[in-house]
């Protein structure tokens, strides 16, 4: 038989399977040898004391063997000549968005612009090398999105939309840890995520789809009011589109509205990177020396206040991992962070950022918040000597306003250059940041400390844009069969929303496929 139980126990019992049945054999009268085995159906931490408890969700299979039910598996179907749709975009609402068509019995044919996700890491790794960034291959172009590099995580509290369990399950499916599915904040880890990615894309092209590397859409194919296919680097690909760039496609954005195809100005986030020594968060955070010890993993943090009337917050927190440098461009230095699976490094970091919305910006242009984003940008490249090295101050300094005269080690690899962000940042942002900051040094002993530093510019939050389309059929709102899609279209933020709506882009495009 196979009983479930809720127990809360301490993490070095947590992280033992005997442990753990001899607890349960203990506390419900069962011989613990009947206990064949054991699974974790969900896991969380309860830190807010000083005795730390891990809270658990157990099955146990008393004298059977487990179950081969780790995960739930879909079935995709060979959809080689059937109808077809086009996925601009190879990132996770691309992915997803074309894994639900072959499900539905549609072909998708995935363009993109970047990359397969091993020849990227070449021009990655060459960025920190060489200070130059390939405008097609980086951080953010290139299979698996920007979320390939930058660390996997599959948290979300976007769940109305759909199912995430169905996401984190398709993961497992292509390669995976179900240890996703049991913890309250899954992560796959950048080192492991490249892998399951390829498995995504080898699964489409064996069930009949296609995906094609290094093809740039450069426009749609309309006819009157329906699109009708794209053209990619001179070649025309027909059908119905879901269009699934991400949130840094500018160039996708400068077409709309070129083409005035409607889209609208849309809020984002603006700030730095924050990173910590690992140790100090861990300490901070489990309100013990030892920090986390041998059976803890990397402490998180996540933190948010109001600062006149715009909220402040922490974003993308990475604990045990490293600042990436994330341009997309020539003129640019844009940060973000990651984590391998283990989150094993000496740091931690988030993003601190403030809420920019666009009647926070002068002018009436669709495109103004993205223009303030380059505009940013292009100012931090100015001060981190035109290279990819990255201005930063020290946390403490920025806070009162004070030069940083060196700088603690950093795992930005291109290398930091001291400067007074306090002076040269938009004063909106930087003097929200310094009242966040002591906000949450007040709730938080140690974490307002010069032994962390800024890193600048936390620019590429969200999209600045949002391409309009119904709520209902998720088509544009004036073309028909254009399906916006994901981060980029405006409507998802992070891996598992963005593989939600794209999932909920290929059930529409489907449905218009039946009755165009």
């Amino acid at each position: 038989m196979t009983n479930e139980y809720q127990i809360r126990v301490l993490p070095q019992i947590a992280a033992s399977e005997e442990a753990i049945k001899q607890l349960l054999a203990d506390e419900h009268g069962l011989d613990a040898k009947s206990i064949n085995g054991i699974r974790i159906l969900k896991r969380s931490i309860d830190a807010r004391q000083r005795t730390i408890y891990v809270n658990l969700k157990v099955r146990a299979y008393v004298n059977e063997l487990p179950a081969d039910d780790a995960f739930t598996r879909t079935e995709y179907p060979d959809v080689s000549g059937r109808r077809q749709a086009i996925v601009v975009g190879a990132g996770p609402g691309g992915l997803f968005a074309a894994l639900r068509l072959i499900e539905l019995g549609v072909r998708p044919i995935v363009l993109e612009r970047g990359k397969n996700v091993h020849d990227r890491k070449r021009d990655l790794a060459n960025i920190s090398r060489s200070q130059q960034v390939d405008e097609e291959s980086n951080y953010c172009f290139g299979e698996g999105g920007a979320g390939a590099y930058s660390d996997g995580k599959l948290y979300t509290r976007s769940k109305k939309r759909g199912s995430v369990d169905k996401i984190l399950n398709v993961f497992c499916q292509h390669g995976a840890s179900t240890v996703i599915l049991a913890d309250a904040h899954p992560h796959i880890g950048t080192d492991r995520l490249p892998q399951v990615i390829e498995a995504m894309r080898n699964n489409i092209i064996r069930c009949g789809g296609e995906v094609h590397f290094q093809t740039k859409m450069t426009r749609l194919l309309v006819q009157g009011d329906k699109v009708v296919g794209c053209e990619a680097d001179g070649q025309e690909f027909l059908g119905p589109v879901i269009l699934a760039t991400g949130h840094s496609a500018r160039d996708v954005y400068r077409y709309l509205a070129e083409a005035r195809i409607e889209i609208e100005a849309k809020g984002i986030a603006v700030g730095v990177r924050l990173e910590h020594p690992s140790m100090l968060i861990d300490q901070i955070q489990y309100h013990r020396r030892e920090g986390r010890g041998r059976y803890l993993p990397a402490a998180e943090y996540s933190f948010v206040t109001q600062v006149d009337g715009r909220g402040v917050y922490s974003f993308c927190m990475c604990p045990g991992g490293f600042v990436i440098p994330a341009a997309t461009g020539p003129e640019q230095i844009v940060v973000n962070g990651m984590s391998p699976a283990s989150r094993g490094t000496k740091w931690s970091n988030s993003g601190m950022v403030v809420e920019l919305r666009p009647d926070d910006i002068e002018g009436d242009d669709v495109l103004k918040v993205m223009h303030y984003q380059e505009q940013l940008e292009r100012n931090c490249w100015q001060q981190g000597n035109m290279k990819q090295t990255a201005p930063a101050q020290r946390m403490a300094d920025f806070v009162n306003a004070r030069l940083s005269f060196d700088l603690p080690p950093s795992s930005y690899a291109p290398g930091l250059v001291s400067s007074p962000l306090h002076f040269w940042l938009p004063k909106p942002i930087a003097s929200r940041l310094q009242q966040g900051f002591k906000t949450f040094g007040r709730q938080a002993h140690g974490f307002l400390t010069n032994e962390a530093v800024l890193i600048a510019t936390e620019t590429r939050t969200s999209s600045p844009v949002r391409i309009v389309r119904d709520n209902d059929t998720l088509q544009h709102i004036r073309l028909q069969g254009l399906f916006p899609c994901g981060e980029g279209a405006g409507y998802a933020g992070g891996i598992v929303s963005a593989g939600v709506d794209g999932e909920r882009c290929a059930e529409r495009c489907a449905e218009y496929m039946c009755n165009p």
